[in-house]
């Protein structure tokens, strides 16, 4: 499975606009676009099995919720379309154009790569 971006819906949406633009090839959506918004305020779990069945992998800040959820899918050997895990002490929640270089080299380097069940904490 390919890279391509889910943004959560507490990543400004203009960091969407601004990986299409660095990125043209770049699939990128966020949960307010994706569907016209029918899965925003889903529960992770049901977030993260719909988003594989479109082969989208979620890039989120809430790692309160989704480190427990990732290791329970891993227990249950339930499959995910990966997951890249934003901190705020790496990227702060106004340094959009930090956030959009990191996400624009994660997907230079590993754009080909198999995003099943992969986990990725975004680095500078």
């Amino acid at each position: 499975m390919a890279l391509h971006l889910l943004l959560d819906e507490h990543i400004s949406p203009d960091v969407a606009v601004a990986l299409r633009l660095a990125r043209p090839r770049l699939r990128v959506t966020t949960v307010r676009d994706w569907g016209a918004g029918i899965q925003l305020g889903v529960p992770d779990d049901i977030l993260l099995s719909v988003a594989s069945a479109d082969r989208l992998t979620l890039v989120t800040c809430d790692q309160r919720t989704i480190v427990p959820l990732v290791k329970r899918l891993a227990e249950s050997e339930t499959s995910h379309g990966g997951i890249i895990l934003v901190d705020e002490q790496t990227f702060a929640p106004n340094d959009l154009g930090g956030l959009v270089r990191g996400l624009t080299v994660l997907w230079d380097d590993l754009r080909n790569s198999d995003w099943a069940n992969r986990v990725v904490y975004l680095v500078r």
